[in-house]
């Protein structure tokens, strides 16, 4: 699958974690204010996603992922726990610098580079929320 834009990238991650999956919907509103925008922002996000097969919403319905687009948002979530895990575990970072950082490179960091990190976390036992 080709690579989203980071704000794309936001959406499907905060509606993986407000409790989406590909048949448990989630508000526009709890999108909205999960993401502090506003609703006319989350539909244009949503409209996009549409169009891109990762999400579904009947007409003024609430907002269910596709399998793809539940894999993806929940990938980008899980290379945020493991990021703000290494952040704060390994190198002592305070939890919000943490998460504010961790945020930026989950949309930066490669396939690649992150199955080495993934692998990192297995060899040295260590343990993220996901």
């Amino acid at each position: 699958m080709e690579k989203m834009s980071k704000s794309h990238e936001d959406y499907l991650e905060a509606i993986v974690m407000l409790g989406g999956t590909d048949e448990v919907s989630v508000r526009s509103v709890d999108i909205a204010k999960k993401l502090e925008v506003s609703k006319a922002s989350v539909n244009k996000a949503v409209s996009l996603l549409k169009e891109k097969g990762l999400a579904d919403q009947p007409y003024y319905g609430d907002v269910t992922l596709t399998h793809e687009g539940y894999e993806y948002g929940r990938s980008v979530l899980e290379r945020h726990h493991l990021l703000f895990a290494f952040l704060t575990q390994v190198l002592g970072i305070d939890d919000e610098r943490a998460d504010a950082e961790a945020c930026l490179m989950e949309h930066a960091i490669s396939d690649e580079s992150f199955e080495k990190w993934r692998a990192y976390f297995k060899e040295h036992g260590l343990k993220a929320e996901i």
